[in-house]
């Protein structure tokens, strides 16, 4: 039996707003994200529904307080996902979308070691604070998607490490709602495959060619109670 290393963490949905990204998971599985809380570093706050096995799916927007509260004197990092954007912000201009996805670093693997082995295949380190839950995340120094050779757009996913011992999905109210297949499709799919192959993740994925002048995309089948549902 193959022991994998590598783990799906959580689906990401990005919106203009946590109440558009609310409403369009409520819309779609038929249970509303919920709790969550904000990200001071990065500047955006985020609500959560759990799915079963330990994974969860994230709502994400820009949090409009802390924009609020950034200073000329002490300029604030781009956020994470891609979010200041301007094509991600045209995106969302037509509603929330699955943007992302993350994929989780078991331990005794080390992420931060790992990343400095291999700077060039993994995003910067960052270490980041939601309430009392602590992590370590994969994150480029100007906010976009994680990438190689030159491909990415949110089909690659980010590396999260879990610092603290309890994960959102060991406090997040059951649902039962399962996720069933997670698929990307993208016109390069040749050198995202050999990226996932190197990470230990292609298991988590299924990729499927784009025509060349089709975006890439990102596709989410669940199991809810009500029969099967599509986040894309």
């Amino acid at each position: 039996m193959t022991v994998h290393s590598i783990r799906l963490d959580h689906l990401v949905i990005s919106a203009r707003t946590l109440d558009e990204g609310t409403q369009y998971v409520a819309d779609s599985l038929g249970v509303a994200p919920s709790g969550g809380g904000a990200h001071p570093l990065m500047r955006t706050h985020n609500r959560l529904l759990n799915l079963w096995g330990g994974v969860y799916l994230e709502v994400i927007a820009v949090d409009p307080l802390a924009a609020a509260a950034v200073h000329d004197s002490s300029p604030a990092r781009p956020r994470l996902f891609a979010l200041d954007d301007p094509a991600t912000q045209d995106r969302l201009a037509s509603g929330p979308y699955l943007s992302h996805w993350v994929a989780r670093v078991e331990r005794p693997r080390q992420l931060a070691a790992w990343q400095k082995q291999y700077p060039q295949r993994i995003a910067p380190i960052v270490p980041m604070t939601r309430g009392d839950f602590g992590w370590s995340l994969s994150v480029p120094d100007d906010g976009a998607f994680p990438a190689w050779q030159g491909v990415g757009d949110g089909v690659l996913p980010s590396l999260i490490q879990w610092d603290t011992p309890r994960h959102p999905s060991d406090v997040l109210p059951e649902t039962g709602i399962v996720l069933k297949a997670l698929k990307g499709k993208h016109p390069r799919i040749e050198a995202l495959a050999e990226q996932l192959q190197w990470l230990g993740a292609a298991h988590l994925i299924a990729l499927e060619p784009q025509p060349d002048d089709g975006a890439p995309a990102l596709i989410a089948e669940f199991e809810t109670p009500e029969g099967l549902r599509t986040l894309k």
